[in-house]
């Protein structure tokens, strides 16, 4: 076991932990619920784009985006870059009419914001079970990301790193609730960039600089150094569908949205903007460019998910090596501890207190079962991670292909069109999901597409032809929706 690396790692789960307490003794401003769950709408526009670039950049975009890019080449780091604007693109869309009416009605989660704008149980309720179904499958991948990432550097077994990230995570996610996801979610953003940064560095020096390593590149395969990747892979088709998956596609994810509810003015919202697209664009690429090159570095690696770890062990000194390994740490934890708590909040929030409880319980009731069901979540998916696949980057993308497909019109032909209303809704999200599951089991891609493009497709045609064939919404909703 590496000492060197394994203590700096240690010393950062620690501090993690130690922000979450200080966090939760702050005094309470509101309900707890509110608190809890979205952190009293207070985020300023730094740490606004910290935790939108932090909660996007995942296992998927540290550890399966550059193993992808090993494997695929400098291909690879031209289709990753199609990521940058969508934090542009969520707080452009989204971010003004989501904060002006959640304020509004006291929305704290997204379910909040759907019912205010269909009026619907059955809405919510398939929302709320769709959210959890997706939500599960992305979490037990940056378990995993998490798991291998302490095994590659520490040389812990699988199942010990799983175990020690898992119980950080969880730790710091139940003491703290939202303020110390967003507010953790800032600094592991800032070390991710850092981290970023000094890899790519080191392995631009390792290999003699970029010429050389594109020479190696086209040497091991000329598929590595051409925009279509080994034999072609990367073509028309499939550019045309990450485009949507990973950019057009990423309004729809919940965990992206519900921090539409939460910065406190329009000013942080316009500095989240700027100040997260940049921050994205240079973790995009300088975590995918260091991935393709890292095939010269280390060209026998039979685990493509790897790569980021082995070439920090690789080019860096291993005490600088322990310090930035907290990068790809700090990426996968700021993901998996915004879908656990707003996994939390709709089985809380939107199921139990809205639909099962039939006295309003205490605040005191509601803390334990928020606690207690953040915990028996990540107890689930922490089961469900002891099997890993060998490139988790698929999984991660079946599960974001679910969410848009589920969640995409409604959101946003909820906000920017006064005629859709519940039954648009439901059948948007009840085709999407079909035909989501059905390409996707089947392996299914018309004319070479991913299925998302197809599922969003029918999807919003459902939604129209559903809204159009029904009565309009009320004047109520109207009015609150600015629509009157």
């Amino acid at each position: 076991m590496n000492l060197e690396l394994l203590i700096p790692l240690v010393i950062y789960l620690c501090a993690m932990l130690g922000l979450g307490f200080w966090l939760s003794r702050r005094p309470q401003q509101g309900s707890f619920v509110q608190d809890y769950f979205l952190g009293n709408r207070s985020m300023g526009g730094f740490v606004l784009a910290m935790t939108m670039v932090a909660t996007y950049a995942s296992a998927s975009s540290f550890i399966g985006g550059p193993g992808a890019a090993y494997r695929m080449g400098l291909g690879w780091v031209l289709l990753a870059m199609i990521q940058v604007p969508t934090v542009w693109l969520t707080l452009g869309v989204l971010g003004k009419q989501f904060a002006h009416i959640a304020r509004r009605v006291n929305a704290l989660t997204i379910n909040d914001m759907l019912y205010a704008r269909y009026r619907s149980s059955l809405v919510v309720i398939l929302a709320a079970l769709g959210l959890l179904a997706a939500f599960v499958a992305t979490m037990v991948v940056q378990f995993i990301g998490g798991a291998r990432l302490l095994e590659t550097v520490t040389g812990l077994p699988y199942q010990g790193g799983l175990v020690i990230f898992a119980t950080t995570v969880l730790l710091y996610t139940l003491i703290g609730g939202f303020r110390a996801v967003v507010i953790t979610d800032a600094v592991q953003g800032v070390l991710m960039l850092l981290g970023t940064l000094v890899l790519l560095a080191g392995v631009l020096h390792a290999g003699g600089g970029a010429g050389a390593m594109f020479g190696a590149l086209a040497e091991i395969d000329p598929g590595l150094v051409e925009p279509r990747g080994p034999d072609g892979f990367l073509g028309t088709s499939f550019m045309l569908s990450f485009w949507v998956l990973v950019c057009f596609g990423v309004i729809g994810l919940p965990h992206s949205a519900i921090r539409c509810l939460a910065y406190k003015d329009s000013g942080a919202m316009h500095k989240g903007i700027i100040i997260g697209t940049l921050v994205g664009a240079l973790l995009m690429f300088g975590m995918h460019f260091a991935g393709a090159l890292g095939r010269v570095l280390v060209p026998e690696l039979t685990v493509p998910d790897k790569v980021m770890p082995t070439l920090m062990l690789t080019v860096l000194p291993p005490i600088v090596a322990g310090l930035f390994l907290a990068g790809p740490m700090a990426a996968i934890m700021s993901t998996i501890d915004s879908q656990l708590i707003q996994a939390s909040a709709t089985l809380v929030k939107d199921l139990y207190l809205n639909y099962l409880s039939r006295t309003p319980p205490s605040p005191t009731a509601i803390k334990r079962a928020s606690r207690l069901v953040t915990l028996v979540l990540g107890l689930v998916v922490l089961w469900a991670a002891l099997s890993p696949p060998d490139m988790i980057i698929w999984l991660n993308l079946l599960a974001f292909g679910a969410l848009q497909a589920i969640f995409f019109w409604p959101l946003v032909l909820g906000l920017y069109w006064w005629r859709g209303n519940a039954t648009g809704a439901l059948a948007s999200m009840v085709t999407g999901a079909l035909c989501y599951g059905l390409l996707t089991s089947f392996g299914i891609k018309l004319v070479g597409l991913h299925a998302i493009v197809p599922s969003l497709t029918l999807s919003g045609l459902a939604y129209v032809l559903g809204s159009l064939l029904t009565a309009p919404p009320t004047a109520e909703v109207r009015r609150l929706f600015g629509r009157d």
